[in-house]
């Protein structure tokens, strides 16, 4: 096989793949977590069979969608970030980005954090913690990266600015599924006071030298 037929080939994979990425959210947009493989195979308009060639089970399907999602994710959290506002803007409206996404997909958002939710027969032996952890560990290590890029924190930087980012991403993760299962208080207050707790430390690290800026 030539490398132009090869090339050819892994684009109408990888087309086709994107095609039942993208009848699996329909699904999830519309099920939650209760989403389940028979339903998406239905939406795609294949077998069950062909959904597991594909993925190889509800596990593979999930990694998908969590990184497609965690990638737009990463992407406006990046946007808000690079803002040109002041740093207290730029930390609230970076807050604020995270909550309004489950806000406005909060079916994407419990399937993806609260999987073991639905339960079909057929979706047996999928574990809720083996997959949703990972998520939140790459939103933290890539926090820890641009925090780390952007302020000085002394020689100890890099331990630092993983620990700033784990334990961001813990607070907005723990806080905003909180919020969304009460709705205790409006976004915006929400955010101001999240803010709040971070502000005091955030205030008083320096930019570093020849970084992008915080």
């Amino acid at each position: 096989m030539d490398t132009t037929q090869r090339t050819d080939q892994e684009r109408s994979a990888d087309r086709r793949r994107r095609e039942l990425l993208e009848a699996a959210d329909r699904v999830v947009l519309r099920d939650g977590p209760q989403a389940s493989m028979n339903a998406i195979a239905a939406e795609a308009g294949i077998t069950k069979p062909i959904l597991y060639r594909h993925f190889g089970d509800k596990g593979g399907l999930y990694a998908a969608l969590a990184q497609r999602h965690t990638d737009a994710l990463l992407d406006s959290l990046r946007a808000a970030l690079d803002a040109p506002a002041e740093r207290r803007e730029r930390v609230e409206a970076t807050l604020d980005t995270y909550l309004s996404a489950i806000e406005a997909r909060p079916q994407v958002y419990r399937f993806l954090m609260h999987p073991a939710e639905g339960g079909h027969p057929g979706d047996q032996g999928f574990d809720v913690g083996k997959h949703s952890a990972p998520l939140l560990r790459r939103m933290g290590e890539e926090l820890g990266k641009v925090i780390e890029d952007r302020l000085d924190l002394g020689p100890d930087s890099h331990r630092l600015a993983r620990v700033w980012g784990h334990g961001i991403v813990g607070m907005m993760h723990a806080a905003g599924d909180w919020w969304l299962g009460e709705r205790p208080c409006t976004r915006a207050e929400l955010v101001r006071s999240l803010a709040d707790l971070l502000w005091g430390r955030l205030a008083a690290a320096g930019d570093k030298v020849g970084g992008p800026g915080f």
